[in-house]
């Protein structure tokens, strides 16, 4: 396997973000791994909602862009190199990439629960830079091996449908559960995928624009709802997921959720919100969010392998680095749903 990869280069072409809605080409060092890492050509980025927040606003919360930065987290590719301490045998494998890189020593990492690490590099955030590059580099832990039978593109998009797969954990979804979830875009329609394949028997999709709930019917939901017209208050659901960060959404999602539900918060619209107390209290739903994910990739490289969620069905425009613009731009396109970069391409 190892004779068929090329040697690797000495320079790497990156897409940088320079300033807010200002890319550019630079030709950069390709890193070397440490002792632990692997070194990953890249293959495939999938385009988040973090990426267009930092493209545009330069933030996401108390996250500053205050340098050149590398957009990108959501990829996949084939290690090229490794570190002293990384079997050799790993170099030609084919993986995604977990681009996150915990201490491993402190508190919250000894509990499992690596992804509140205090220490946490994560890939595309500030200063930590992304994968909109040619190669990056990553702990071998966390670069998991793909099968043959899951793409590229489907091994970058194991990240989005890992946040996916964490929302479920906290919704506490099993085979007969009722869920709703607000908002159909991309996180939404792999939460709905995931919600299925978890046993879920009612899927609520709720979204304001029309296209969106019809493709959210073709993803897993079993029912649509317009929030515009139709309310949800009272549908007494088991859990209810949000992925669109609208206050409204959540305050009538919360009301949504019958006794001893759940609710669980992904989208991130504004940092502070008024929730329904009484309804919380007297019902005694559980109210929580999530941060990431930890220990997600095997169950999603099986959810993929086993086609019981299909992510490649969801790219719908893919560009190479020079077009990076025009993929982080993609997201005004109401048919657009996942958009994919190939640095190397």
């Amino acid at each position: 396997m190892t004779s068929t990869i090329p040697a690797v280069p000495e320079q790497m072409r990156a897409s940088v973000l320079t300033a807010a809605n200002e890319l550019a080409i630079e030709n950069r060092p390709v890193p070397v791994p440490d002792a632990d890492q692997v070194l990953v050509a890249v293959a495939a980025v999938g385009v988040c909602g973090s990426d267009v927040h930092y493209y545009r606003e330069g933030r996401i919360g108390d996250f500053v862009v205050d340098g050149p930065l590398v957009l990108g987290h959501e990829l996949s590719g084939r290690i090229v190199a490794v570190g002293s301490g990384v079997d050799p045998a790993r170099i030609g494998e084919r993986v995604a990439v977990e681009p996150q890189r915990p201490c491993g020593r402190c508190e919250q990492c000894r509990a499992g629960r690596y992804n509140l690490c205090a220490y946490m590099e994560f890939y595309a955030t500030p200063p930590i830079d992304g994968a909109f590059a040619g190669y990056v580099t990553i702990q071998s832990d966390f670069a998991h091996a793909l099968p043959d039978s899951v793409s590229d593109s489907a091994g970058a998009l194991l990240e989005p449908l890992s946040v996916g797969i964490a929302a479920i954990r906290k919704a506490h979804i099993v085979p007969g559960s009722s869920v709703l979830i607000a908002g159909a875009g991309p996180i939404g329609i792999i939460t709905a995928q995931t919600a299925r394949a978890f046993g879920a028997s009612v899927i609520i999709v709720s979204d304001p624009i029309p296209e969106r709930r019809e493709r959210a019917l073709a993803y897993g939901a079993t029912r649509v709802i317009d929030p515009m017209t139709e309310d949800v208050v009272g549908l007494g659901v088991n859990a209810f997921i949000d992925a669109s960060g609208n206050p409204r959404a959540v305050d009538s999602g919360i009301r949504a959720v019958g006794p001893a539900g759940y609710a669980v918060l992904v989208g991130l619209g504004s940092p502070t919100m008024t929730l329904p107390v009484e309804h919380i209290q007297n019902l005694e739903v559980s109210v929580t969010g999530i941060f990431r994910y930890t220990d997600t990739w095997p169950l999603a490289i099986h959810l993929v392998a086993s086609g019981q969620v299909d992510l490649d069905a969801l790219v719908t425009g893919e560009f190479g680095l020079d077009h990076v613009r025009e993929a982080l731009e993609s997201d005004r396109d109401p048919a657009s749903l996942k958009s994919i970069v190939h640095p190397n391409a």
